[in-house]
């Protein structure tokens, strides 16, 4: 439950902020705890609407995650202390109540003598991924919180950089197939009716070409706002089916592994994930079955995500990862599973899995622009050649009422 209070804190100021706690009187145990005198605190109540908007946890982007992360490590590396750290770090986010709430919860958690992973696991503010959970649990035990963290950071933000590259990079092809599509579109439905009136005077006879054109015209100006609420509903039930339907979200991902060039890149993609998180989680100390499962769940593609999680119930009856992933119905990168039974051998496994992300993320990056460099002209031509193909429909028989 959250709870909003206003009140003074031990410096003597003005507080109007959040708490986070099973109770009423568990709320204000944790404020007196603070140092905090309180004049009023209420349940923070909301709306109907509200509450089913807000009655799930906040997901916290990977940047913001990233940031975070590394703030820590860099204070816990010059020998301050977490709950010290994590008030330091709560007078950044002033303006960000979601991140501030959660911050003060997870002090709060830790002054009551918890542990960082407890706190992490107790507070239900923000949504962490697992694997980000069971890193810091099992680094803490270690004595390596500050390093893993870090490496927590780097990964987070070098997979926010990669998603900000793979959407600028399409932004361009994307703006033009939309603005070709309106403009086929618009021709179709608006400019080729108001020509083809001259050709009916006339009572001439058609090119196939006109006909051809005048058909789509006449089609889409009677149906254009069929059209339309076709693809509006095609889209959002699309959309709606991939959240609710497992087997759905399923079948389209087998679909898109198939692909070709797009499906390698997409298998690339998520290996890459894979083995950068199995890397920080074994060299965390996580055992290597929970790794698995682990790094198999940060995974977007369900096809794949079920094939590692299948794989990791092999290795719990002794089996290697290699030879899991050697049997699956899917085919895996031959080099994947190479690089991964080499590691396995020459009890390498963390090092060559750092290696293989790092390849894979190189080789998506010059696939994704190799990709692009074909597309680009391939849309120039298409918009190009779809305009022209109407225009020269259009011209063909007025050419031929002129010669006559």
């Amino acid at each position: 439950m959250i709870f909003k209070y206003k009140g003074i804190d031990h410096l003597g100021k003005k507080v109007n902020a959040k708490i986070e706690a099973s109770s009423l009187v568990e709320a204000k145990t944790k404020l007196k705890a603070q140092n905090i005198i309180y004049t009023n605190i209420e349940e923070n109540s909301v709306s109907f609407f509200s509450n089913i908007k807000f009655n799930t946890k906040y997901k916290i982007q990977p940047k913001e995650l990233s940031i975070l992360s590394r703030e820590l490590s860099m204070y816990i590396r010059s020998g301050i202390t977490i709950v010290s750290a994590l008030k330091i770090i709560q007078t950044h986010y002033e303006d960000n109540k979601k991140i501030k709430l959660f911050l003060t919860t997870v002090s709060t958690h830790l002054d009551e003598g918890k542990n960082f992973y407890t706190a992490l696991e107790t507070q239900s503010i923000i949504e962490l991924p697992e694997f980000f959970k069971h890193s810091i649990k099992v680094s803490e035990d270690s004595g390596i919180l500050d390093e893993v963290l870090m490496e927590l950071s780097r990964f987070l933000k070098e997979q926010d950089d990669i998603n900000k590259e793979i959407k600028s990079a399409f932004a361009y092809p994307t703006f033009m197939i939309i603005i070709s599509l309106l403009m086929i579109s618009f021709m179709l439905s608006f400019v080729v009716p108001q020509i083809t009136g001259i050709f009916e005077n006339n009572h001439q006879t058609l090119p196939t070409p006109t006909i051809v054109v005048v058909a789509l015209g006449d089609f889409f100006n009677q149906n254009f706002t069929k059209i339309l609420a076709f693809i509006f509903i095609a889209v959002t039930g699309f959309m709606f089916m991939m959240k609710q339907s497992k087997k759905f979200a399923y079948i389209v991902h087998k679909i898109l592994l198939k692909l070709p060039m797009f499906g390698i890149i997409i298998q690339k993609s998520e290996l890459a994930r894979f083995a950068y998180i199995a890397s920080l989680l074994t060299h965390s100390g996580v055992p290597f079955v929970q790794t698995v499962n682990l790094s198999a769940n940060i995974l977007d593609n369900l096809v794949l995500k079920d094939i590692f999680i299948q794989a990791s119930k092999k290795v719990v009856e002794g089996k290697h990862l290699s030879s899991a992933l050697n049997t699956s119905n899917i085919k895996i990168d031959n080099a994947f599973i190479q690089a991964i039974a080499l590691g396995e051998e020459t009890s390498q496994l963390q090092n060559v899995l750092t290696n293989i992300s790092e390849l894979y993320f190189e080789e998506n990056r010059d696939k994704i622009s190799t990709l692009l460099t074909l597309l680009e002209p391939s849309l120039m031509l298409f918009v190009g050649g779809s305009i022209g193909f109407i225009v020269a429909a259009m011209l063909l028989p007025i050419f031929s009422m002129s010669i006559n």
